[in-house]
């Protein structure tokens, strides 16, 4: 790293890094759920969880938007001297730190399931696919725009590259990284 330089993370990977673990616990947790009867039984508890997994996605994907919005306006290139941390790297960091909350959840989702069942993990599921539409809205803004966002990885609080402590994302050209627009693996 160079001088004054900062280890910058892409904005759409850190967003989509916890995506496909919620999927595939809720997934989990929703298959499980179907055992117990509960006590609404099988039926009530899908089509509930179908409709939490509408609004879950819904509700992860569109929030704060505009706060993606504004930062992307007002980003500013990366320096000369900045490290671009790759995207296996992020991800994998992503993960190790979220890891007990996702356990967490998966528990919480699979114990729903005595109550309400599949409902939870439905709604865990419906939570990661809003992270993942949420990624692609952001390659999306970066395809028109031709450039790539990055965030700083030290000013990531909690998983929030959109959080109260970002004042604006750093750019640079689309070939720049090992990741697609999106947070996808480039191919």
């Amino acid at each position: 790293m160079g001088r004054g330089g900062q280890t910058l993370a892409r904005v759409a990977v850190v967003v989509r890094a916890g995506s496909a673990p919620m999927v595939w616990l809720g997934v989990l947790a929703a298959g499980a759920g179907l055992v117990p009867e509960g006590l609404t039984g099988r039926r009530i508890g899908l089509y509930g969880g179908a409709a939490l997994f509408l609004v879950a996605a819904a509700v992860v994907a569109f929030t704060r938007q505009g706060r993606y919005r504004s930062l992307a306006a007002g980003a500013t290139r990366a320096a000369r001297g900045d490290f671009l941390q790759d995207r296996a790297v992020t991800v994998r960091n992503r993960r190790r730190a979220h890891r007990w909350w996702l356990l967490l959840a998966f528990a919480a989702a699979a114990g729903s399931a005595f109550a309400v069942p599949a409902a939870g993990g439905l709604l865990l599921a419906g939570a990661g696919t809003g992270l993942w539409l949420k990624a692609r809205l952001i390659g999306g803004r970066e395809r028109a725009a031709e450039t790539l966002l990055w965030v700083p990885v030290d000013q990531v609080p909690r998983g929030r590259p959109a959080g109260p402590r970002m004042r604006a994302f750093r750019t640079t050209g689309p070939a720049a990284g090992d990741a697609a627009p999106g947070g996808a693996r480039r191919r």
